[in-house]
Parts: structure tokens; sequence; C-alpha cells
């Protein structure tokens, strides 16, 4: 089982979350694209741009932020934390 949480972030608060699961059988890197789709979808934002620092958080701890730069329209909200809360290594 493969789940991800997200959360959107305003000053210190958690404006909405959005817990994401995934049984399918595809790579991790799959799940965590399709998990950000749809938490995107959930909380009706644009799909955020993968920056660097984005990219190098998430392989190292599982989780990062995105920032008001990695959108391309404007935000209300700080930022959008994921992480993987639930990975098997089957």
């Amino acid at each position: 089982m493969f789940r991800l949480e997200a959360k959107k972030v305003k000053a210190g608060h958690v404006l909405q979350d959005i817990t994401v699961q995934d049984d399918a059988e595809d790579t991790r890197t799959h799940k965590v694209f399709h998990a950000l789709t749809e938490v995107c979808r959930g909380m009706d934002l644009a799909e955020p741009i993968w920056l660097r620092k984005n990219i190098r958080d998430f392989q190292q701890h599982a989780r990062c932020r995105f920032t008001k730069d990695s959108f391309v329209e404007e935000t209300d909200f700080d930022y959008l934390e994921i992480r993987i809360v639930e990975e098997d290594w089957d």
C-alpha cells in the first residue's frame, strides 16, 4: 500500500489536508505523480512545478514543500506540503 498526505498551509495553520491511497502495481515515481494529481484535483489547484529543491527534498526525506514559486497561478496559501506516510517495499 502507498499513501501520500498533502497539507495546504497558511501562517502555520492547516487550511486543508488530503490523504491519497494507491494500491496499483506501479513504480514509486508514478505513484507520487498520480497521488499529486489527485491531491490537486481534490484541493482545486493547478499542479505545481517540481523545482530542483523539491526533487532533492523528496528524494532525501520522502516529503517536500511547494511554495508559491512552484505554482503558475496565484495561491491563497503559503505552501503545499506532501509526504509519504506509508509505503510497502514488496
